[in-house]
């Protein structure tokens, strides 16, 4: 069966405007804690945790080890999304919900109290990698549930746009994340090197309150009630995707390379590329990341609501296209060192190379799935691309600068991750103002 061929049976949705908005900005508040958990470790990675969690020596190589850390909880996104998943199509979506926010926060939490190289040895790094582990766990598993509460409950017409409103809790949690590292910024180096940087990661607990309390509000969605009264919930979600649905799986994956690709190295590659190889100010660096979440806020939408007009696929092809072309460019423009240069190549980098496919990515790989496979299907898509590109990308990047000595491998890298999305965005269908099965 193809993936067009299941698209034939509508869904109940949500026509209430009141409900449908509360729904929307439920899961964008929840995924805001979520993001926020997840990406002050980005910020954490570039600035501080090469410098007390890793044996001092070559900085090249105390880098590249941060960011093998980093790389951890991306890599531990598809078991997330492979648990959550599996039970959020047996069980359902909003206790997956629920759970995963509990998770991501306990292992933020307590990264915020351990102790560093210099007090328990090689221990900290080891703890350090199990609580990323964590976090990268309860992220995998909280994508798609977020996702499907609003995909499942919105008119068809505007999918893309209320779909992709879920991923506006990333810039949400990115602005919260970066607006408190560079408040404690301010401190004296010292001081933020031994206690500062904890703070970002111990007052997430109170956000995970807030997240917990919001989600234990929502209702179930229609589509999952649905196929609990008919009895045809999925006995194992992820063996009848592998042996079914094989193709929308490989494309979601795909799908995911350049954008996720793009979001790590412009959002932590280049904090770390910016303060140690052009000696910029870590002030500087966050400025840019501030103004570029700033204008996803508004970009994200613009683009879900664009693609229920053009259609996605035209959006990811454009995307792609900006991605390879600006590749070189992006480095050109950092090494002139040139504040405002600076700042405008981080936020056209974000905005145009992965918050693109990042907004219309979320109704999409939703899109590609019926809806008794859709919590797998959509997690474990996104999730393994973002394992396969994202958390390897600031790895490989530093690794290939180390070796090369300059900044022309990691464009390259930036255009072969462009080339791989741009084919799997010709093998998806297009989805837009399409019913769901």
């Amino acid at each position: 069966m193809t993936v067009a061929e299941e698209f034939n049976v509508a869904v109940p949705v949500t026509n209430d405007v009141a409900t449908m908005r509360r729904i929307v900005w439920s899961s964008v508040i929840g995924t805001a804690v979520e993001w926020y958990d997840f990406l002050i470790y980005g910020a954490a990675t570039a600035l501080v945790f090469n410098k007390i969690f890793f044996a001092a020596g070559d900085p090249a190589l105390a880098t590249i080890a941060a960011f093998g850390t980093y790389a951890v909880g991306f890599l531990s996104r598809p078991l997330g999304a492979a648990i959550f998943g599996h039970f959020g199509d047996r069980v359902g979506r909003k206790a997956m919900l629920a759970i995963t926010i509990m998770v991501m926060g306990l292992g933020t939490f307590l990264i915020g109290l351990l102790p560093t190289y210099q007090q328990i040895g090689v221990a900290a790094p080891v703890l350090l990698i199990v609580l990323r582990f964590l976090q990268g766990i309860g992220l995998g598993g909280e994508w798609g549930g977020a996702v499907l509460m609003v995909v499942e409950n919105c008119p068809t017409e505007k999918r893309g746009l209320l779909g992709s409103m879920v991923q506006v809790g990333n810039p949400v949690g990115n602005l919260a994340a970066i607006g408190i590292f560079a408040l404690v910024s301010q401190l004296p180096e010292s001081e933020f090197i031994s206690w500062g940087w904890r703070i970002p990661f111990l007052v997430s607990i109170l956000l995970v309150g807030v997240g917990l309390w919001i989600r234990l509000s929502l209702e179930e969605t229609a589509a999952f009630r649905q196929l609990k009264a008919k009895n045809e919930v999925v006995r194992m979600p992820i063996v009848e995707i592998f042996k079914y649905h094989r193709r929308p799986f490989f494309t979601a994956v795909g799908l995911k390379i350049s954008e996720i690709a793009y979001a790590s190295i412009a959002g932590v590659f280049i904090m770390s590329y910016a303060t140690t190889t052009l000696g910029l100010s870590r002030g500087l660096v966050l400025n840019g990341a501030f103004v570029a979440s700033f204008v996803a806020l508004f970009s994200i939408p613009l683009f879900g609501w664009m693609s229920d007009k053009v259609g996605r696929k035209a959006m990811f092809y454009a995307s792609c296209v900006f991605s390879a072309l600006f590749a070189f460019p992006m480095f050109w423009l950092l090494d002139t060192r040139e504040p405002a240069i600076v700042i405008a190549t981080i936020v056209a980098a974000i905005s145009f190379g992965q918050m693109v496919m990042f907004g219309i990515g979320a109704p999409w790989y939703s899109e590609l799935f019926t809806a008794k496979l859709r919590y797998s299907g959509a997690s474990l898509g996104f999730q393994v691309g973002a394992a396969l590109s994202g958390g390897l990308s600031p790895l490989i990047a530093a690794g290939l600068m180390n070796w090369a000595g300059a900044t022309w491998p990691v464009s390259l890298f930036l255009i072969g991750c462009a080339l791989i999305t741009a084919v799997a965005t010709s093998f998806a269908p297009e989805m837009a103002n399409k019913e769901l099965s």
